[in-house]
């Protein structure tokens, strides 16, 4: 004879703090950056994530440990402009854009987890918000990051700006437009990563639109003898631009290319890539 019993325990009110769409927000945001870092997934998932921070690191701890050695030779035309540490990790930058950050949206449609998201507090712009949050605060890692150790590790070594005012202002200059480089790769990666929900084929999209509009405006320049103002058809070139412009330089290939066309090219590429994201998903079926 069965031991088992059916138990009427009935409703029971939820008595734990309701965080609303604010608290939704953010556990969809942290758990979208674990997921980006691999955290809390099996080792294969964490290796290409480390490789590209590792990457991104690499010229700025170069240069740091030069500076150690020779610091009085990096007082002339070796030591680098701290804008140019955001070219110097372009690759890392690239890698990450195409090849992590469309993790944060393929996975969930891919699972049929974004129709549960939906039955929370959230609605389609908050949950599109809170993944944009999350790649474009990770992208910070490896896009700001190296910027901001060569700032520290010169100013240690008193190769760094002269007064705590002339340093707050490269500071804030650096976050600026490291903020301005993240916004536009994640908007334009998550827009076009939203077209599909198979992971390899948004990073060969995402890969085919970086690199073929920079061949695109690099034809049109060089070999159709347009003007200079077409490379701004580059959204990695006019991003990565926005750095010199900040501190008052210009990118060799940008010289014949106004500070406000720049700024325009490049917010361009970041409206375009929220509008599709969020055209897509206004689409895109719950169910």
């Amino acid at each position: 004879m069965s031991d088992a019993q059916i138990l009427d325990r009935g409703y029971r009110r939820f008595e734990g703090e309701r965080s609303g769409v604010r608290g939704s927000m953010r556990s969809v945001a942290w758990h979208t950056t674990r997921s980006i870092l691999g955290l809390g997934r099996p080792a294969r998932h964490k290796v290409f994530p480390v490789i590209v921070i590792v990457i991104a690191f690499i010229p700025a701890l170069v240069f740091l440990a030069l500076t150690a050695f020779i610091g009085d030779l990096l007082e002339g035309e070796l030591r680098p402009e701290y804008w140019e540490m955001f070219g110097f990790s372009f690759l890392a930058t690239v890698a990450f854009t195409a090849l992590v950050a469309p993790e944060a949206i393929v996975r969930d449609r891919r699972d049929r987890m974004f129709s549960l998201y939906l039955s929370t507090p959230l609605s389609r712009t908050t949950y599109l918000l809170a993944k944009v949050g999350a790649v474009l605060l990770t992208m910070t890692l490896i896009v700001l990051g190296p910027a901001l150790l060569a700032l520290i590790g010169f100013t240690l070594q008193s190769l760094g700006p002269d007064g705590p005012v002339a340093w707050l202002g490269v500071m804030w200059r650096l976050l600026v437009v490291g903020l301005a480089i993240c916004a536009v790769y994640t908007t334009l990666s998550l827009g076009v990563a939203s077209l599909t929900d198979r992971r390899a084929f948004a990073s060969i999209a995402v890969v085919l639109v970086m690199v073929g509009t920079a061949l695109v405006s690099g034809l049109l320049v060089e070999e159709a003898g347009m003007s200079d103002n077409w490379r701004v058809l580059d959204p990695v070139g006019s991003a990565l631009e926005l750095a010199p412009r900040m501190f008052g330089d210009r990118g060799e290939e940008f010289q014949d290319v106004s500070t406000w066309v720049v700024l325009l090219g490049s917010g361009g590429w970041a409206a375009l890539g929220s509008a599709l994201l969020l055209g897509r998903y206004r689409k895109l079926a719950a169910v």
